[in-house]
C-alpha cells in the first residue's frame, strides 16, 4: 500500500511540476513575443525585461535542484576571486561530463545573481525547443550549426552585439563541443595523436576557434575567464529525472578566475593556451579522483530565496484554475470530457519526458562520434 501510494504521489508531483513549468513557460514565451515591439524603440529596456522573464523560466529548473532535490553544491575557489563573482562579465568554461552539468552551471549563475542574463554558445537545434529554446532566442543566445565555415559570421555578429549589454552577464561555453562519452573520447584522442597534441584522460580536445573568437569579440567587455570543473561525490551519476524525483546529489565545483588579459589575442596562441588549460583541467580531475577534493578553499554560496518564491508564485497562479477545472469536469460526469483531460495530461507528460531526454547521455548528440566530424576547427 505504501509503495503504491508513494508511486502515485510521485506521479502526481511530476504532473504538477511539469504542468506549472510548461504553462508558465508558454505564457512567458508569449509575453516575450510582445516585447519585440520594444527593440526598435528601446533596445536596452527590451533586454532588461527579457532578463527578468527568462529568470522566471530558468529559475524553476534551479529551484528543482536547490529546493526540491536539495542537491548540495560546494564551490572551491580563491577567496579573493569569490568577491568578484557576479560583479563582472565573464566567460565560463565548463566541462561536459554529466547530464545535469548545465543545471549546475545555472545554479552557479543563480548564487551570484546573473542567472537571468547568462548566455551560452548552444547548438542550433535547441533554438526550436519550446520554452527554453524560445526563451534563449529573446536572450540573444549565440546558436551555431557546428560547421565553423557557416557559423563564424553569425557567431561573431551575435557576440559583438553583446558588447553593449546593460546587465552583468556570464557567457557559458563547453569548449569540448559535445558531452563526454568513451566512444567520443577514443576518437578525440586519435585526433590528438594525429595532430601531435598531448592526450587527455578525462576530457575531449577543446574546440579552439569558437573560444578564440569569443575572447576576441568580448575583449574589454569581459573581465575574466572562469575555468570551471564539476564533479560529483561518491561516483554519483546525476540525471535530470533523478532531480525531478527529488534525489539529492553532492556536487563539487572548482573555479579558477583568470584575468582576460592573460589570455592571448592571437588565434593560434589562444588555441595553444586553451590546450594547455585542458591539460591542467585533466590534472585537477586526476587529483579529485585521487583525493576527493580540489586545491582551493571550499565554500557554499548562500542559497537565495528567489527561485522558490518565483515557483510558488506560478504554482498559486496556475494550480487553482487547474483544480477548479478538474472539479467541474468530474461534476459534469462526461466521459468524453474526462478522457480529453487524461489525453492532455499524457501528452504533457510525454513532452516533458522528451525534454528530459535531450539531457540524457545515452540519447545525446552524435557530434564527435566519427573522425571527420571530430577534426578540430
Amino acid at each position: 500500500m505504501d509503495i503504491v501510494g508513494f508511486l502515485k504521489s510521485q506521479f502526481i508531483c511530476h504532473l504538477l511540476i511539469c504542468y506549472i513549468f510548461i504553462v508558465s513557460g508558454l505564457i512567458i514565451n508569449f509575453i516575450q513575443l510582445f516585447t519585440l515591439i520594444l527593440w526598435p524603440i528601446n533596445k536596452q529596456l527590451f533586454r532588461r525585461i527579457n532578463c527578468r522573464l527568462a529568470y522566471c523560466i530558468s529559475s524553476q529548473m534551479v529551484m528543482l535542484l536547490e529546493w526540491w532535490s536539495g542537491t548540495d553544491c560546494t564551490l572551491y575557489t580563491d577567496p579573493e576571486s569569490y568577491h568578484k563573482y557576479g560583479k563582472e562579465n565573464a566567460i565560463v568554461i565548463l566541462n561536459h561530463n554529466f547530464e545535469i552539468d548545465f543545471l549546475c552551471g545555472w545554479n552557479f549563475c543563480e548564487r551570484f545573481g546573473v542567472l537571468g542574463s547568462s548566455k551560452v554558445l548552444a547548438k542550433k537545434e535547441l533554438s526550436y525547443m519550446p520554452i527554453i529554446g524560445w526563451m534563449w532566442y529573446f536572450l540573444e543566445i549565440v546558436f551555431c550549426k557546428r560547421k565553423w565555415e557557416e557559423d563564424r559570421k553569425t557567431v561573431v555578429q551575435k557576440l559583438l552585439s553583446l558588447r553593449d549589454y546593460p546587465e552583468n552577464f556570464w557567457f557559458l561555453i563547453h569548449c569540448e563541443g559535445t558531452r563526454f562519452t568513451e566512444q567520443k573520447h577514443q576518437i578525440s584522442m586519435k585526433v590528438a595523436k594525429a595532430k601531435g597534441l598531448p592526450k587527455l584522460k578525462y576530457h575531449l580536445l577543446p574546440r579552439t576557434k569558437g573560444f578564440a573568437v569569443t575572447v576576441q569579440c568580448l575583449r574589454n567587455v569581459v573581465s575574466a575567464v572562469y575555468d570551471s570543473t564539476l564533479n560529483f561525490r561518491n561516483n554519483e551519476n546525476p540525471t535530470l529525472l533523478g532531480v525531478l524525483n527529488g534525489k539529492k546529489y553532492h556536487a563539487d565545483l572548482y573555479v579558477r578566475r583568470i584575468p582576460l588579459e592573460d589570455v592571448p589575442e592571437d588565434e593560434q596562441e589562444c588555441s595553444t593556451w586553451l590546450h594547455k588549460l585542458y591539460q591542467e583541467k585533466d590534472a585537477f580531475q586526476e587529483e579529485y579522483y585521487r583525493t576527493g577534493t580540489y586545491p582551493a578553499v571550499p565554500t557554499i554560496p548562500p542559497r537565495r530565496p528567489w527561485t522558490l518564491l518565483n515557483w510558488l508564485f506560478w504554482a498559486l497562479l496556475l494550480l487553482y484554475p487547474l483544480f477548479k477545472l478538474l472539479i467541474n469536469m468530474i461534476n459534469s460526469g462526461s466521459s468524453l470530457t474526462l478522457a480529453s483531460f487524461a489525453f492532455v495530461i499524457i501528452i504533457a507528460s510525454v513532452g516533458v519526458r522528451w525534454m528530459i531526454g535531450v539531457t540524457e547521455i545515452n540519447k545525446g548528440s552524435t557530434y564527435g562520434n566519427n573522425d571527420n566530424k571530430q577534426k578540430q576547427k
